[in-house]
């Protein structure tokens, strides 16, 4: 910015005044003051003065600046302009072309579909034929496969006949023969019976005798000892009066040692008589126990005779339980033959009847896939029509022909539909019948069935695909 000036200035137009005085009245110094304030105004004034000089200079700079700017994007925008105009040309002329193309196309597209369309309906002549034939062959095939499975099962239903007969008899020899070696055994057992009690009495009887023998002899024994003690006391009692008498007669002097002998002969007495008088209570208490021990022999022959007994018992029951299953044996021999017989025969027929299903099984999904190519087909064939019309702008009548003529031809493949669901039905029919006089026979002879009926394969085999 430029400098401001301090002082103030008044002008006239005869003498300048300065601060209240002209220039006559002031001093020299006053004069002097007043030209150094006039000289520093004049400085800053040519500083301000080149300020904005400057200022003009950058203004005049910043406007050349901008109006060259200016015109360089008038310019551009004039080129953009002329840019965009031959765009839109070459536009207009690629769509003509472009339309030119689309009616080629359009009328190449009619061509073909109605090629294919002829193509269609020859081919859907071709493959109804052939659907027929087919389903000829399939009849056939079925009314064999009946045909064999009711001869098997007429040979199957003679087989087990037969061996039921074949098991009742050998059932019945089996019963008679068992019945007969019964009797045998319960004959010959009750005979050893009948001696084993015999020689079991006998051998009791021999074993009392014994007893009663020992306890005899061991009382005599008894008595025989006590009454040697009581002689053999009285014969050291009478040896030692004898002594002592004499000892009195020859030794006065041992009077003392002769009473002191007395006196430990009497001791030896009162022993002995105690001792034959525990001699005679042990033979006393050996009377009370005699018959304590009589009925303690009676409770062991008893106990002996009891135990004999349950040995006969446990070897008979040993050697019937040994026949039973010998004989038990045999049976189980003679059952597993005839059930090794009728399992043979059920794999057979199961195989036959499992046979059948696969077979109806794969016609059924060959039909059916068979059904979804046609209907897959016809769909395809129907769409690509309508793009078609719709694309090649047909008249409205060839629009109505065209589509009767795809009525028609659905028309026709749902009367196909209908015969092969009709087939289907059929055989399902038949199925069920051939299922349900199998699971009779089998349920007469208790055996399981494991196969299912049309509805329950049919739905199992719909059901993945839901």
């Amino acid at each position: 910015m430029p400098p401001k000036t301090k002082s103030k200035k008044v002008l006239g137009k005869s003498s300048a005044v300065v601060d209240g005085l002209s220039t006559d009245e002031m001093s020299k110094d006053q004069l002097e003051e007043h030209i150094i304030r006039l000289r520093e105004e004049l400085d800053r004034e040519r500083e301000e003065r080149s300020y904005f000089q400057l200022e003009r200079d950058k203004i005049q700079a910043f406007w050349e600046i901008s109006k060259r700017s200016l015109e360089e994007t008038n310019a551009e925008l004039r080129n953009r302009r002329r840019e965009r105009e031959e765009a839109e040309e070459r536009h207009r002329v690629e769509i003509t072309v472009y339309k030119q193309k689309l009616k080629h196309v359009l009328s190449e597209q009619h061509n073909t579909v109605s090629g294919l369309k002829i193509d269609g309906v020859s081919s859907s002549g071709l493959i109804r034929l052939q659907n027929a034939e087919k389903e000829l062959g399939l009849r056939r095939e079925t009314h064999g496969l009946q045909g064999d499975f009711w001869e098997k099962k007429l040979h199957n239903e003679n087989c087990i006949k037969e061996l039921k007969l074949k098991h009742q008899v050998e059932l019945m020899e089996l019963t008679n023969t068992f019945d007969k070696r019964f009797r045998d055994i319960e004959v010959k057992y009750h005979k050893k019976t009948e001696a084993m009690i015999q020689a079991e009495g006998k051998r009791r009887r021999a074993e009392v005798l014994e007893v009663e023998d020992r306890m005899k002899s061991r009382v005599v024994a008894l008595m025989e000892d006590q009454e040697r003690a009581l002689r053999a006391a009285e014969e050291y009692y009478s040896a030692a009066q004898s002594k002592l008498m004499g000892d009195q007669k020859l030794l006065k002097e041992e009077l003392a040692e002769v009473t002191k002998l007395q006196v430990r002969s009497d001791k030896d007495l009162s022993s002995a008589q105690q001792e034959n008088r525990k001699l005679s209570d042990a033979l006393q208490e050996a009377q009370q126990t005699l018959p304590a021990l009589h009925r303690q022999l009676q409770e062991d022959q008893q106990a002996k005779n009891k135990m004999v007994a349950s040995r006969a018992r446990v070897k008979l029951m040993d050697q019937e339980l040994r026949d039973l299953t010998v004989e038990h044996e045999l049976l189980l021999q003679a059952f597993e033959k005839v059930q090794q017989e009728r399992d043979d025969l059920l794999r057979n027929q199961t195989q036959a009847l499992l046979d059948v299903q696969q077979r109806s099984g794969l016609k059924q999904l060959l039909l059916e896939r068979k059904m979804a190519a046609l209907t897959e087909t016809v769909e395809k064939k129907e769409a690509q029509l309508c793009a078609a019309l719709s694309a090649s702008k047909v008249t409205q009548t060839a629009g109505g022909s065209a589509a009767n003529r795809v009525e028609d031809i659905l028309e026709s493949k749902q009367v196909a539909i209908d015969d092969l669901q009709g087939g289907l039905a059929r055989d399902c029919e038949e199925y069920d019948e051939l299922l349900r006089s199998c699971q009779e026979k089998t349920r007469s002879l208790g055996v399981d069935f494991p196969f299912r009926p049309s509805q329950l394969i049919l739905g199992g085999k719909d059901s993945p695909g839901t």
